[in-house]
Parts: C-alpha cells; sequence; structure tokens
C-alpha cells in the first residue's frame, strides 16, 4: 500500500504572509517522507466541510506547479478537478504543463463537479447533474485525445474543438494517469470503468458493494478490473506523538485486505512538518509490503 496526502485546508497561523514557505515546506516534507503523491482540491472557495468559505483558498493548477518546484519525488494532483471549471482542452494543457515541468509526475484528478455556490458566485458553469456527467465523459475523451498526439477535430455535444494540437506532450506513458473521484454507482463507477487508471471512494461502509459495482461496470465494457488502482481517501491523525498509530495501521490493514492499494487523504495540522514525518517514520514503512 502507498500513502497520499491531500491539504485542503490553508488557513495557517501565519496567515497568507507565510503560506508560500509553509506548502514548500509541505511539498519537500512529503518528498522526504516517502509520500507517493498530494493532492489539493479545486476549488475556489473553502468549503463547508473544511471550514468556513471565507477562509484561504488557492487556484488548483498554480499550486500544483509550485508544489512541482519544491518537490521532486511525489506525484501531484488535485482532488479533484471539477470538469465545469474549465474547458477541457485547456484542462489538458494544464495537466501537460505540470507533467512536463514535474518531469513527468502530473495526474489527471477529476469528477463532475458539485459546488453550486461558488460556482454561482464567482460566475462559473452550472449546469444540471446530467449534462455535467456528459461534460465529464466529452471532457475525458478531449484529454485522452490530446494525449494520444492526434491533432485532429473534437465534435461532441458540449465541446466542439477544431484542432487538438498539444506541444509538447506529456512525459508520462502513455498518458497521466486518470483517477475520476466518487462513488456514483450508475454514472461515476462506469466512467471508471471505461476510461480510468485509479479510483478514489470515501472510506465507510459501502465499500465493499462500490467495488464490486465497479467490477460489474468492468465486465460490463470489457475492463480487466485488476487494471484499476483502488484509492480510498483516508485522513490521518495520529495523535501529537503517535498514540493512534497502532489504529491507524489496523484500519490500513483492512483497506489494504480489500484491495486497495493507495490510502490518500488529509493530515491533521500538516503545516507542522513533524506530522508528516511521524507518517514517513511509522507508516510508510509498515503498508509498503502490503
Amino acid at each position: 500500500m502507498k500513502i497520499g496526502v491531500h491539504v485542503p485546508d490553508f488557513t495557517y497561523p501565519g496567515g497568507a504572509a507565510t503560506l508560500g514557505a509553509d506548502l514548500a515546506r509541505i511539498a519537500e516534507t512529503a518528498d522526504a517522507a516517502g509520500l507517493d503523491r498530494l493532492s489539493v482540491m479545486d476549488h475556489l472557495w473553502q468549503i463547508r466541510v473544511v471550514g468556513p468559505v471565507e477562509h484561504d483558498m488557492l487556484e488548483a493548477y498554480t499550486l500544483l506547479g509550485f508544489l512541482a518546484a519544491h518537490s521532486s519525488r511525489v506525484k501531484l494532483l488535485t482532488l479533484v478537478t471539477g470538469v465545469t471549471y474549465r474547458d477541457p482542452g485547456l484542462l489538458a494543457k494544464a495537466v501537460t504543463t505540470l507533467d512536463v515541468l514535474s518531469g513527468g509526475r502530473a495526474m489527471l484528478g477529476i469528477g463532475a463537479a458539485w459546488n453550486e455556490e461558488e460556482s454561482r458566485g464567482l460566475g462559473l458553469l452550472f449546469p444540471p447533474t446530467a449534462e455535467r456527467f456528459e461534460r465529464l465523459e466529452e471532457a475525458l475523451q478531449v484529454c485522452l485525445q490530446m494525449w494520444s498526439g492526434k491533432a485532429e477535430p473534437y465534435d461532441g455535444q458540449h465541446y466542439h474543438l477544431e484542432r487538438t494540437l498539444n506541444v509538447p506532450q506529456v512525459l508520462s506513458r502513455p498518458h497521466p494517469p486518470i483517477l475520476i473521484g466518487g462513488g456514483g454507482e450508475r454514472k461515476t463507477l462506469r466512467l471508471v470503468a471505461q476510461y480510468a487508471d485509479s479510483c478514489n471512494l470515501f472510506a465507510n461502509a459501502d465499500l465493499p458493494r462500490k467495488l464490486e459495482v465497479l467490477r460489474q461496470h468492468c465486465a460490463d465494457v470489457g475492463r480487466d478490473y485488476d487494471e484499476i488502482e483502488k484509492t480510498v481517501l483516508y485522513n490521518f491523525d495520529l495523535g501529537p506523538d503517535g498514540e493512534h498509530v497502532d489504529e491507524t495501521l489496523q484500519r490500513l490493514r483492512e483497506l489494504a485486505d480489500l484491495g486497495f492499494s493507495v490510502a490518500h487523504g488529509r493530515v491533521a495540522d500538516v503545516h507542522d512538518p513533524k506530522h508528516l514525518e511521524l507518517i514517513g517514520e511509522r507508516i510508510v514503512p509498515v503498508v509498503a509490503d502490503w
């Protein structure tokens, strides 16, 4: 099993004046701790399950480029890009840029978007759910076409591109891994089976069912279920001095036994390097052989 860290909160004690230094230290520590990946949210306002909407929030792809410059090993992604926030040609180019400048460490995390409040607040497109899923599938097709090297037209229901030129091409081969977030059984997991390299599910009692639904979608589209990396959102709180390490390892063992190869989530007080260092010392080496 591999460990990833998700950074959804940017309201740290030093405020905006030290935010760059704080985030550089997070990226550097994640590298040193042996973490597999580092992700940020694709939101423009803070979401309510993390904090008040007025709390600090940074634009995701600008931030990922900054994190790339302060790391050399961890994979970098959003968890996850809202499909309606960027047209897919621009999104493919942003991920390509991240991949090239990071030396092939970009992933595309993507989903159908859900935050109507911030979308309406900032004047972003936010169509009904059914249309957002149509746009998600078309965006996946556009990204894959642009990363294939084909500079051909794309004519979908919602997106029309006259020439999918993408130079330079990505360093990742055959393309940056695609992670689709969410556990919707009818649409989201079908898209995972058809297009994605990874899924990301919430750590709850429904996990065995979600995996079985994904397995059936894979059978329906002729995809090898074992090809898909199973990642689970698991928030880490090891305690100030590692009091919860054993409990954490027990839960991670249960998740690994279900078939998850990546546990990826928020770390309490991530701006304090001791918490990532503790994960690197007490969690990463133990789960590496699972």
